[in-house]
């Protein structure tokens, strides 16, 4: 389940060790790591498109038209994330110091992005590869690499941040780095393990075109003369970006909106900034189960369309819906048991623990919509109706910020109340995608 949540598990990784370093560090991971998830999430939402086009393909048995979704895939998300890579480089001081005004908590950002940057390239490679293999419903390696990937950031993390084990200590600079080598070790796991899985030779990644004639008693395959490996396919691109550029808007929007709200904590204060970091990294924290269950849905729902089965999408949504809405609470209970144990998570002063327990109760309301709401809107995005998708969150997204705007800069209120936002904002994302999916009005959509 936390293979698409990688990027999530890395921030929270990082911020669990800089929560040990001061609030300064806090404060900014808080902003630099919402910023490179933003970054971040314009790949995988760009390999959702091809994760529900491989889903299709497989559930109508289509494998020979995996391989070209795949190298098409690829080959544009390399060519994007060398574009963002440059921007982040050249360009990330300069859009930094538009929005933060603490010149402590600007200068750890830029020191994280410095060593945070180089790792676009590993992270867009092997969303592709989690898209592969989540559209043809093999998610064990994923699980086994972002299981890696989270121990190896630790690792590191600790030694670079501290200056143990013979590290330098590098501080927030030392967190980017870790992280950056982290996701390259995942990077090569994957690549060894895409050149060793003879069942790729079914989806012609390779050039392999298989006969696909298994047999139960000897449990092989037949393989014939491999051809050339695919060419890049300017028509799939096509329709990649077609089907991608309103999911990926949606990611920009939504995590924009969450990059914006911390900039308005940060108004509120170092205190505020820090609290509010320690409640994302909870946050995070209690996100994983349910992003692995909206990624199953993409595909599940993908799935099941191309195998003609269009009244089984809405039931098995919810059959998700309450599995994930279980999985869920039973994790965040742990948050109103022993809640200075959890938030320790992201810091050991015991100050801001202490002054960070008022927000609880209001962390737990907001995962039990989001663990149910967040399920229908990726059934919603699984359909194709990415255009639909994309209307819903400008929708949320406006009311969320005009809502944030108001209770901070005209009511003056605390944080409880402008943590409410993410309480009202799923609401609205849940009445809406129940409803569109009930309407049956995705049914005539191609991918």
């Amino acid at each position: 389940m936390i293979g698409s949540a990688v990027q999530n598990l890395i921030t929270l990784t990082d911020t669990i060790f800089l929560g040990r370093v001061g609030e300064i560090e806090l404060g900014a991971i808080g902003l630099v790591g919402v910023f490179y998830l933003m970054i971040a999430s314009i790949g995988y939402s760009f390999s959702k498109a091809g994760q529900i086009m491989i889903a299709r393909r497989m559930g109508a048995q289509e494998l020979d038209k995996i391989a070209p979704i795949y190298y098409s895939m690829l080959s544009f998300a390399l060519s994007l994330a060398l574009l963002l890579f440059l921007f982040m480089q050249f360009g990330g001081d300069y859009f930094f110091a538009l929005f933060v005004n603490n010149q402590e908590i600007y200068t750890a950002c830029i020191a994280y992005l410095d060593y945070r940057s180089a790792g676009i390239f590993f992270s867009y490679a092997g969303v592709i590869i989690v898209a592969l293999y989540t559209g043809v419903a093999r998610t064990q390696v994923i699980i086994y690499n972002a299981i890696v990937l989270g121990l190896t950031n630790m690792f590191l993390n600790y030694g670079l941040i501290f200056g143990k084990w013979g590290f330098p200590e590098m501080g927030i600079a030392g967190a980017g780095l870790a992280s950056t080598i982290a996701e390259g070790l995942a990077f090569i796991i994957f690549i060894v393990y895409i050149l060793w899985d003879k069942k790729n030779r079914a989806y012609g990644i390779f050039g392999h075109k298989a006969l696909i004639r298994y047999t139960e008693s000897l449990g092989d395959d037949t393989i014939d003369l491999p051809p050339p490996p695919p060419k890049i396919n300017l028509t799939i691109i096509k329709a990649q970006l077609k089907l991608s550029m309103p999911i990926v808007l949606q990611s920009v929007v939504g995590m924009g909106s969450w990059f914006i709200f911390f900039i308005i904590i940060e108004d509120m204060g170092k205190t505020e900034l820090a609290i509010s970091n320690i409640m994302r990294a909870v946050y995070l924290l209690f996100m994983i189960p349910c992003w692995g269950f909206a990624s199953s849905i993409n595909t599940l729902a993908s799935n099941l369309i191309g195998q003609n089965k269009l009244d089984e999408v809405f039931e098995v949504t919810t059959k998700t819906a309450i599995l994930s809405f279980v999985v869920t609470m039973a994790c965040a209970a742990s948050m109103l048991i022993a809640p200075e144990v959890v938030l320790r998570i992201g810091t050991d002063n015991v100050e801001l623990i202490q002054k960070s327990i008022r927000l609880t109760g209001v962390l737990t309301a907001i995962l039990a919509l989001f663990s149910i709401a967040a399920i229908y809107f990726n059934g919603l995005v699984g359909t194709g109706a990415t255009n639909q998708a994309l209307f819903f969150q400008i929708g949320c997204v406006i009311f969320y910020l005009a809502y944030i705007y108001v209770v901070v800069h005209l009511l003056g209120c605390g944080l409880e109340t402008v943590w409410m936002a993410e309480f009202y904002y799923w609401i609205i994302s849940l009445v809406s995608s129940v409803w569109y999916l009930r309407s049956k009005r995705w049914q005539n959509i191609k991918v």
